[in-house]
């Protein structure tokens, strides 16, 4: 196992360099980078005020000098091939540094770390309670397969799966947080305007209140998916040769259910187990949209909208990372659930 972990260490390297340089070629080749916006800004400014570092050509648009444009390339780091920049880019994230953001213009990672409690809390929580409760259930509907209770709750899954994040959202608040139904959560934010000012016990009431209606719009679209897979695991587990053996030598049918079926039943299961390292990146735009939560999301679409390659490249940086580390860990559960599975 351990020479096992150890290659796979190793590959992760090249596939690391393969993500990354693809996404770096990709992102700066995209038109409406940095110094294309600014010089827009620098147009509209020029046409605002009559005055700025630019003429006015023949055809009576508002040019900008070649000396201004060399000057945005240096500023933005443009003016090497792009060869080297990635170079300069694999350097500096050894440190962690992955440079200036164009649009917050304040580090990458400062932009990062203030987001991150939002899209942390929610992913760790959200995660939790999927497996908690969607393993016990999806054995529970397996064992009692084909019953009333099996098809209500496969009834019950699919409807709320078949609703759209956003109708979701909009239909809680509505709901719960309007005065046309109920006023019993706040309509959006993390925390309350008045935050600061609560006692302990009214800042983590608080924190609830915010926290509900969100997370079950990040909880409803992996419960049936993870459900489903527990029930159907389970199921073609207890019609295997070793479990009617099992009952045919008259052992008590939780112990057959529990202790010789679940634990073949979890190995698909372990497949997303080792995403839990995602959860410190996991961020849901619709959500953070609908109720105006300022999460890794929202970021990611932000940044890719102003072209913030910085920031960008961060979160692709980090998100790559966590998720090959996710498939070792993911591996690893596998020979801890079964440990017949030998990794060479």
């Amino acid at each position: 196992m351990f020479v096992y972990i150890l290659r796979r260490l190793m590959i992760m390297v090249p596939t690391f360099l393969g993500i990354t340089l693809l996404s770096f070629l990709f992102i700066n080749m995209a038109p409406g980078g940095p110094i294309e916006q600014a010089i827009q800004n620098i147009k509209f400014g020029a046409m605002a005020s009559g005055k700025s570092s630019s003429s006015v050509n023949s055809k009576g648009d508002t040019a900008v000098s070649e000396e201004v444009i060399e000057a945005l390339k240096v500023k933005y780091g443009f003016d090497k091939p792009i060869h080297i920049r990635y170079w300069i880019w694999l350097k500096s994230i050894v440190k962690l540094d992955f440079g200036q953001s164009f649009t917050y213009e304040e580090p990458v990672i400062d932009v990062i770390l203030e987001r991150f409690p939002v899209s942390l809390q929610f992913g760790i929580v959200s995660f939790i309670l999927t497996y908690l409760i969607c393993i016990p259930l999806g054995v529970l509907m397996a064992i009692r397969a084909n019953s009333f209770f099996d098809r209500a709750a496969q009834l019950t899954l699919f409807v709320f799966y078949s609703i759209p994040s956003l109708i979701l959202g909009i239909v809680l608040i509505v709901i719960f947080a309007g005065a046309s139904y109920f006023d019993y959560f706040p309509t959006g934010g993390f925390v309350s305007d008045n935050y600061l000012d609560l006692t302990i016990s009214g800042k983590i009431w608080d924190r609830i209140q915010h926290f509900i209606l969100p997370l079950t719009v990040y909880l409803i679209g992996g419960f049936t998916s993870l459900t489903m897979l527990m029930r159907n695991s389970m199921l073609d587990v207890i019609k295997q040769d070793y479990i009617r053996t099992a009952r045919a030598k008259g052992l008590a049918e939780n112990i057959v259910n529990f202790k010789h079926a679940l634990r073949n039943a979890l190995i698909p299961i372990a497949t997303g187990i080792g995403s839990f390292l995602g959860v410190f990146l996991s961020g849901s735009l619709i959500t953070e949209t609908v109720f105006r939560l300022n999460g890794i999301g929202l970021l990611s679409y932000n940044s890719l909208l102003a072209r913030d390659y910085n920031v960008i490249m961060g979160l692709i940086f980090l998100s790559s990372v966590t998720l090959m580390l996710g498939r070792l860990v993911s591996d690893i559960i596998y020979v801890i659930i079964d440990p017949r599975i030998d990794f060479k």
